[in-house]
């Protein structure tokens, strides 16, 4: 289960952002309560609305 306060610091606080092609923005930040892995969470391009959060096994800081 990913936590809302996981996906607010992923947001707040991102280790890598990257905004796609279509505007989406992608940011991740290792979340010490799950060993260090990485969630990554995409937001809408308005920045605010997020659309997907999931941890991400293919992630290399």
């Amino acid at each position: 289960m990913i936590r809302l306060e996981w996906i607010e610091q992923v947001v707040k606080n991102p280790a890598r952002e990257l905004i796609q092609q279509d505007g989406r923005i992608r940011r991740w930040a290792p979340i010490a309560e799950m060993q260090g892995r990485y969630l990554r969470v995409i937001l809408l391009p308005d920045g605010e609305m997020v659309h997907n959060a999931f941890f991400d096994r293919s992630f290399k800081p």
